[in-house]
């Protein structure tokens, strides 16, 4: 199957589970992977959440992102094992150029462990750019991580 045979939609309240477990098998640690009180919430906030669901309706992918002033802050990106390197995750992406087209946002900010280098040099080779380090940022198997913080102009 190809990125394109997959619906992607709003995510409610009933996706949470088939979310939380996808990104749960998909991430390095169990401590890397939100909640499901962390996706409540963001539901409940308002924040633009999509998941990408296979044509018999499995969730494969999703997507978080919060609507600032004159920027989109990319808050969770998470693909199944099976759909990685498959173009997920760059759709997601793109699909947030265009909200800030239709929003007039300016740039897109993330956080992403300095770990993940699968997930920084998608970012980098999507035009994202290191503007900083959030100290402690993430919960760690062993403590805590710092962020990376990257950003991409979007120009109207």
């Amino acid at each position: 199957m190809s990125v394109q045979s997959l619906q992607i939609r709003l995510m409610g309240l009933d996706d949470i589970p088939a979310v939380r477990a996808l990104e749960v098998q998909a991430c390095a640690h169990i401590s890397h992977a939100w909640t499901e009180d962390n996706y409540r919430s963001s539901l409940g906030s308002g924040y633009w959440m999509q998941v990408a669901c296979e044509p018999g309706g499995a969730v494969v992918g999703v997507c978080v992102a919060m609507l600032g002033v004159d920027e989109l802050h990319l808050l969770n990106i998470a693909v199944a094992q099976a759909w990685q390197s498959q173009g997920l995750a760059r759709h997601f992406l793109a699909m947030l150029v265009t909200l800030c087209g239709q929003h007039h946002l300016q740039a897109i900010w993330l956080e992403v462990r300095p770990t993940n280098a699968r997930a920084r040099a998608l970012y980098v080779r999507q035009g994202y750019e290191d503007v900083g380090v959030r100290k402690q940022y993430y919960p760690a198997a062993e403590g805590r991580e710092d962020a990376l913080v990257m950003k991409r102009e979007v120009t109207p």
